[in-house]
């Protein structure tokens, strides 16, 4: 009979993309779990750098949203197991692991967290945007059909109006379903998601003002971010329409920019 300290589970932050960026406590917790998990639906990591992962640690499974939203099966091998689930960044950033732990630990399953780098950390350090200034996060999703919602549009517009910068994260599953055939936004996926927010916005009962800032932003300045914490990084300072000129990366997602200081200013000015 294993100890409480050789099962359960361990959600194990991965970092941005690569395996130099993992920390030792990581691979080494990994390396020692009877199972290793790698959940593929809230972000990738290359395959190349997974390969490599595996040669260091073990053999990987991937799994999708329905294991971890329906964990029965998980939570039976965490029993007498130890159980690895790899997550891209870090773990907790993500509602759906918390709620994860949660359930687990009212089963009486032990959870052991081991954060990773995370693009929230990634996106002010590499941009020079001050992290005092980052209003709610949002997610900007696929049309699915006819259908998109707008509230990451009434977000970025929100934060704006009080002097708060946007990190936009850009979906990675244009099906919604989480269970595979992941194909990460691009910028011009980007623009249209936004384009299809504007008008469906403008017909809205939305208060005015908000109406009024939706229909000045394509014209809005933004920051691309692509690959950030890998060796294919790179940054772009732009507009919103000028998404629609650029090529993104492996992941991408992209900073609304607000009010600067100089200092900000002189930052993302890098980029152009």
């Amino acid at each position: 009979m294993k100890s409480d300290d050789e099962t359960g589970f361990a959600l194990i932050g991965m970092g941005p993309g690569k395996v130099d960026s993992m920390t030792f406590e990581a691979v080494e917790v990994a390396k020692n779990s009877d199972v290793r998990l790698y959940e593929a639906y809230t972000a990738l990591w290359p395959d190349d750098e997974l390969e490599r992962l595996e040669t260091m640690i073990g053999p990987i499974k991937r799994i999708m949203r329905p294991a971890v939203e329906r964990p029965e099966t998980l939570f039976e091998q965490a029993k007498d197991k130890l159980v690895a689930i790899l997550v891209v960044g870090d773990p907790m950033q993500a509602t759906t692991h918390i709620d994860f732990q949660l359930r687990a630990e009212k089963e009486g399953i032990p959870v052991r967290v081991i954060h990773g780098i995370s693009v929230t950390t990634l996106v002010p350090g590499s941009t020079g945007l001050s992290d005092y200034k980052f209003g709610r996060s949002t997610t900007l999703t696929y049309p699915y059909g006819d259908w998109i919602v707008t509230s990451p549009l009434e977000v970025m517009l929100r934060n704006k109006a009080q002097g708060f910068h946007t990190l936009v994260l850009f979906d990675l599953d244009p099906t919604g379903a989480g269970t595979g055939d992941q194909s990460p936004m691009q910028p011009q996926d980007a623009l249209l998601s936004i384009e299809k927010m504007i008008e469906k916005l403008q017909h809205s009962e939305m208060e005015e003002s908000i109406k009024q800032q939706a229909s000045d932003l394509l014209d809005s300045e933004i920051v691309l971010c692509c690959d950030l914490g890998t060796n294919d990084a790179f940054l772009k300072t732009t507009t919103v329409g000028g998404l629609r000129n650029l090529s993104g990366g492996r992941l991408n997602c992209m900073v609304f920019l607000a009010n600067m200081s100089e200092m900000e200013l002189e930052a993302i000015n890098r980029w152009k």
